[in-house]
């Protein structure tokens, strides 16, 4: 006579034998699972089950705006990241052998040094900071013609001054190392300044004026705004000009001076009467308190 548990043993023994008989495949969910970039979540899965689905061996959904010729493609942000990362490293061993031999031509590539590193890292704070916007044109390479012909003009300024007038007798005596060292305090100066407020904006930095108030936007006044209400345009203002002294241009200084003021007073102009339709008093009391610090604007 067979007892129930001699019935469940023999059932669990059916189980049992019946589990090793099956092939040891992953198994395959049938949820969709999206590939956004970090904080563009939209609600399909959330990161956890991302990584559970990840485990079993389930490829995710890549997002549309990560394909080739979209805005946020990965193809197109590494091959302009590897291309950036090549001229930064070409340029500053350049600079660096130039200096060694003490030639007067150390200044071009020190340029392109700068630039280099410049869009590198409008890319980077923004893809470390302000993820959602980590799209291609956060490199800012799309400034536009004038912005290149500036470039152009300053490199070919430098290079014409050191073949023709090597001495450059219009200058003081003894103030080029002078005006080589408050050059590169402006670069850096600027430099740091820009990425720095770039990263405590966060989510309310945009390269872009924004026209409508967000729901992310909120006034920062913490940290270099506690100082600066434009930092990002006090960095890349005396950025800007500090090349232009490292590189020896009287011209090209001019140029960009009156270029950038120009550009960043109607600019300020038209985003502070935005800034103080999204935060009304609350903008105006801040507005007060901080300065710009780009001369009469």
């Amino acid at each position: 006579m067979t007892t129930n548990s001699d019935l469940s043993e023999h059932a669990n023994g059916h189980a049992a034998a019946a589990l090793q008989s099956v092939p040891s495949t992953p198994v395959r969910l049938k949820k969709r699972v999206s590939f956004n970039t970090p904080g563009d979540n939209d609600g399909d899965s959330s990161p956890s089950e991302d990584a559970f689905a990840g485990e079993l061996g389930q490829q995710p959904t890549l997002h549309d705006d990560n394909l080739p010729h979209r805005p946020k493609s990965l193809s197109g942000i590494s091959l302009r990241a590897f291309l950036l990362g090549n001229s930064l490293g070409l340029s500053l061993s350049l600079t660096v052998y130039l200096l060694s031999v003490s030639s007067p031509y150390w200044p071009t590539p020190f340029f392109l040094t700068c630039l280099s590193l410049f869009h590198f890292l409008e890319f980077w704070t923004t893809a470390r900071f302000n993820t959602r916007h980590a799209a291609i044109s956060a490199f800012l390479f799309n400034n536009g013609v004038a912005y290149n012909i500036a470039h152009t003009a300053a490199i070919a300024e430098c290079l014409v001054v050191n073949r023709f007038f090597p001495s450059r007798a219009w200058m003081p005596v003894g103030s080029g190392p002078f005006l080589t060292l408050l050059g590169l305090l402006m670069v850096g100066t600027g430099q740091v300044t820009r990425s720095v407020a770039m990263a405590q904006a966060g989510t309310s930095f945009n390269h872009i004026v924004q026209t409508k108030r967000d729901q992310e936007h909120k006034l920062v006044t913490h940290g270099i705004y506690g100082y600066l209400r434009h930092p990002s345009y006090f960095g890349f203002f005396w950025w800007g000009l500090g090349t232009q002294v490292v590189l020896g241009n009287g011209f090209c200084f001019l140029g960009y001076a009156i270029v950038l003021w120009r550009f960043f007073s109607r600019r300020i102009r038209k985003e502070e009467v935005l800034l103080v339709s999204f935060f009304g008093q609350e903008y105006e009391e801040y507005r007060w308190r901080t300065l710009i610090g780009i001369p009469f604007i």
